[in-house]
């Protein structure tokens, strides 16, 4: 099976995109465009941090619930945006669990906990406990663990697959990520405005019934993921049982938020038809 719909990215405004379809059990239903060059992933990085955090809780490195970041913030604020820190800077802004704070510098003090308590720099502790074991070759995080990733579709395809089927975690430990954490808090969705709720899970923003939104309309309540500022994104829909991985190298902007949903739905419509 190939699919037809992922062709559209050959209609994207954007110098290159590549995208692929892949089910849990790694079959690749589609890919286009080159996948194995590497893109400046941005914020799709955190959903790789996280999944290194949560093998290191794991493996009783850290606990989720233990202090990090700010005063009264735990591994688990920072993995959820409820840290309080803001967007960019290191400075506090509200209190722990109140509101949905999109933060780099979160994660920024995430990877900083977990590099002391492993005594391992952050982006190698990703190296051996994800991206090795997946074959994921051609990914590297030098620089911010918000932020600072470089991947391929070809990688990202076996980390998509993993998360659908764990096999580093424990699917209880996976589905924790993609549950609700601090239900009801409201927050800004970066390049989508205000949402009530701003739902988001461990290191992944869960769809839910968020509008307007970067997946489809037809995507359902279940799916779960992170686009990049960088033109990236990453969706799970547990539902559809796949998830999609696209890449660019156009900054997102308005062209994004025409071209992704529209995507996605056809994506999905080609799949439910057959």
């Amino acid at each position: 099976m190939s699919l037809q719909s992922l062709a559209l990215i050959e209609k994207w405004p954007v110098p290159t995109a590549a995208a692929a379809v892949v089910q849990a059990d790694g079959t690749v239903l589609g890919t286009r465009g080159p996948v194995t060059r590497p893109f400046a992933l941005a914020s799709v990085t955190k959903p790789l941090a996280a999944y290194a955090v949560l093998v290191a809780y794991e493996e009783g490195a850290v606990e989720l619930d233990e202090a990090a970041g700010p005063e009264g913030a735990t591994v688990r604020h920072l993995l959820a945006h409820t840290s309080g820190l803001a967007f960019d800077e290191h400075r506090v802004t509200a209190p722990p669990g109140q509101r949905r704070l999109y933060s780099n510098a979160g994660f920024e003090q995430l990877g900083d906990h977990l590099a002391k308590a492993t005594e391992i720099p952050f982006g190698e502790y990703l190296r051996q406990a994800v991206l090795e074991p997946l074959g994921m070759t051609s990914t590297t995080l030098d620089g911010s663990p918000a932020k600072d990733g470089v991947s391929t579709i070809d990688d990202l395809v076996r980390f998509a697959a993993e998360v659908q089927a764990p096999r580093l975690l424990d699917p209880r430990t996976v589905a924790g990520a993609m549950t609700v954490q601090y239900p009801g808090t409201k927050g800004v969705l970066p390049g989508y405005g205000h949402q009530n709720p701003n739902d988001w899970g461990l290191g992944f923003e869960i769809r839910d019934s968020k509008s307007p939104h970067w997946t489809g309309g037809s995507s359902s309540p279940r799916t779960f993921g992170h686009f990049g500022q960088s033109g990236t994104f990453l969706w799970i829909d547990p539902d559809a049982g796949v998830a999609c991985v696209a890449l660019t190298d156009r900054a997102f902007g308005t062209w994004a938020t025409e071209a992704w949903p529209a995507f996605t739905d056809a994506v999905l419509a080609e799949l439910r038809n057959g």
